[in-house]
């Protein structure tokens, strides 16, 4: 008797899911962003930080959290390449700034224990309209709040190109 209940349950949960499915579209248009505005994002921050004196790597990442541009300046140390990448994708992953992820977890198994995320700040989101088409990462400025103005600086060279895409 239980069988034939839960037999009974599983095939109208499975019925009302495939009419939902019906319903859907088969697929689903992502944006991305073009390597050229990626690549004017990241010689801005580059720039940015460089009237400061200061040699940074900056990683721009695509939707899928894969690396579209990496700069590293000339005396920039190797470390700021990953680090740079992992503030980008933990900024796109959250949509948010990294720099407002720093005190977010405090459990021992919160998401910046995962490996590749890093929530100290230097990291931003990257929208055209109401779509994550990436992120932006910086490493090697003495503090994470440079870092993130560096990153502001690469948005705002390209804020108006994303919002004539959409």
């Amino acid at each position: 008797m239980y069988f034939k209940q839960s037999l009974l349950a599983l095939t109208a949960v499975l019925s009302s899911s495939v009419t939902v499915a019906d319903d859907a579209p088969l697929l689903l248009p992502v944006q991305r962003l073009d390597v050229g505005i990626a690549m004017k994002a990241a010689q801005a921050t580059l720039e940015a930080c460089r009237k400061e004196g200061l040699n940074i790597a900056v990683t721009i990442i695509d939707r899928g959290g894969h690396a579209q541009v990496v700069l590293r300046d000339t005396m920039a140390m190797p470390i700021t390449v990953p680090i740079s990448k992992q503030k980008a994708y933990a900024a796109m992953n959250f949509n948010l700034p990294t720099s407002e992820l720093e005190t977010r977890f405090t459990s021992p198994f919160a998401p910046p224990k995962i490996d590749g995320l890093i929530t100290s700040a230097g990291g931003l989101p990257i929208t055209a309209g109401s779509s994550i088409v990436g992120g932006i990462g910086v490493s090697g400025a003495p503090s994470g709040e440079t870092d993130q103005a560096c990153a502001k600086a690469g948005l705002d060279a390209i804020s108006i190109d994303l919002e004539m895409a959409m």
